[in-house]
């Protein structure tokens, strides 16, 4: 099997380490040596915020998500209640979807789903899965891209055009234990918990392949397995039902002689030199009905060693292509957005701080996309409402000689272009909301 990527559309992942991204901006040569090193140390302060901001929201998935946790090694001191379980579960499908939405995924409609089930990948068979056995299903993909897929069917060597998902971030919660009982399922044999919900990250999975991430994906014959099985069958069987209609009574007589004796035959008027030669016509039959099952035999066969194929393909992508599944999964997405976040903040403000002319928020965005087209050959769509609003958030009362003053890393002016503050004032901002994170050793100034 050979392939070739292609990169199929835009998307707002930056696709460099954190570290790399800030050696391009110095290596930008925008700024001097003294500012360099404050930027640097701008960068370090901003990315210990963003890594504390995302602890607090991990701590929060991390305890929503326990209840519903299918690989739990602890004990609950208190189990939730019937009614506060659906509260959670909407919680936990919340807050991922934003992590998500931070970590610039794109999430997958259950139409998009259903589409993709519809086209037939490499291993031709029929799938199915039951989408009444969940309470939520929730898919999200960052980065797609194509491969030119050979392989080889009917002695013969073939390409298809493959639709992959670079990564591909699963929410499935299943139903309750009730509802597979009212199915007569047995639970035993099911290959999840009901109730629970289960968190997969994948990397490189085809869209057409989305079915092989269900644990309750059914296969079956499709319509060409049938035929294959059917139409040979009705071939070979029309030629003999024709043969054999002449010679009914023979055969009846034949019955007759294997079942009750050759006396039972001269009772209907046959002789024995009659029925003798009916053995040939019963091995012609028997041969030809040999034939025809070692044919369905085949047939049936090949259905199961295809069969096989997909399995083997499902037991690769769960193994080779799983990074991580359950609670491990939020710990991946939150360093995942944390990153993402961290980036944009570090794009927005290096290119404000460098710009010799006003930039508003839609030059600001095609700078920065064009910078890294031109610079480094990557063509990105950059989230800049996401990224100008966080960095608006940003903000404290700062001391100054009139008393605490509201600043903020990056306001708007009355033009509505943007600006940010100057390195040692956004370090001293950064520096400051992250000392008043807590306020236990300053009480009075929590009153």
């Amino acid at each position: 099997m050979t392939a070739a990527a292609s990169s199929k559309s835009l998307e707002a992942f930056i696709p460099f380490r954190r570290s790399e991204l800030i050696e391009l901006c110095l290596a930008d040569r925008q700024l001097d040596e003294r500012a360099g090193l404050q930027f640097r140390e701008f960068c370090e302060i901003l990315a210990a915020f963003y890594h504390f901001r995302a602890h607090a929201q991990l701590e929060r998935l991390k305890e929503h998500y326990a209840p519903f946790d299918p690989d739990a090694e602890t004990r609950p001191l208190q189990c939730p209640s019937a009614e506060e379980l659906p509260l959670l579960a909407a919680s936990v499908a919340s807050d991922f979807s934003r992590l998500l939405a931070m970590a610039n995924y794109r999430p997958l409609s259950q139409q998009e789903l259903e589409q993709a089930f519809e086209v037939v990948s490499l291993i031709p068979l029929h799938t199915r899965v039951d989408f009444d056995d969940f309470d939520q299903v929730l898919f999200f993909y960052r980065g797609e891209g194509e491969e030119t897929v050979s392989f080889r069917r009917f002695m013969k060597h073939k390409t298809m055009r493959v639709d992959n998902l670079q990564r591909v971030a699963v929410l499935l919660k299943f139903r309750d234990q009730a509802h597979f009982t009212a199915k007569e399922r047995r639970l035993e044999g099911l290959g999840f918990v009901p109730g629970r919900i289960y968190l997969y990250l994948y990397k490189n999975i085809p869209r057409n392949d989305l079915e092989l991430l269900f644990p309750n994906v059914e296969v079956s014959m499709n319509w060409k397995d049938r035929l294959m099985l059917l139409v040979p069958a009705l071939g070979a069987a029309i030629p003999l039902i024709l043969k054999v209609l002449p010679s009914m009574g023979l055969l009846v007589a034949a019955i007759l002689l294997v079942t009750m004796g050759p006396e039972i035959t001269t009772r209907f008027g046959y002789q024995s030199a009659g029925t003798s030669s009916l053995y040939p016509l019963l091995v012609a039959l028997l041969s030809i009905g040999a034939a025809l099952g070692g044919f369905a035999a085949h047939q049936y066969t090949k259905y199961k060693s295809k069969r096989l194929m997909f399995l083997k393909k499902v037991t690769d992508t769960l193994f080779f292509k799983n990074l991580v599944s359950n609670e491990g999964v939020l710990y991946s997405l939150t360093d995942a957005a944390e990153e993402e976040l961290c980036k944009e903040a570090i794009l927005v403000y290096y290119h404000l701080l460098t710009s010799t002319d006003p930039l508003d928020q839609g030059r600001l965005d095609q700078r920065i996309e064009s910078w890294m087209q031109d610079s480094f050959g990557a063509r990105i769509d950059f989230d800049i409402d996401k990224t100008v609003q966080n960095l608006m958030d940003l903000q404290a009362d700062l001391p100054s000689e009139r008393g605490p003053q509201p600043r903020s890393l990056l306001t708007r002016r009355p033009d509505d272009t943007l600006q940010v503050l100057p390195l040692d004032a956004a370090k001293q901002l950064i520096d400051h909301i992250w000392d008043h994170a807590f306020e236990y050793a300053n009480p009075a100034a929590a009153d």
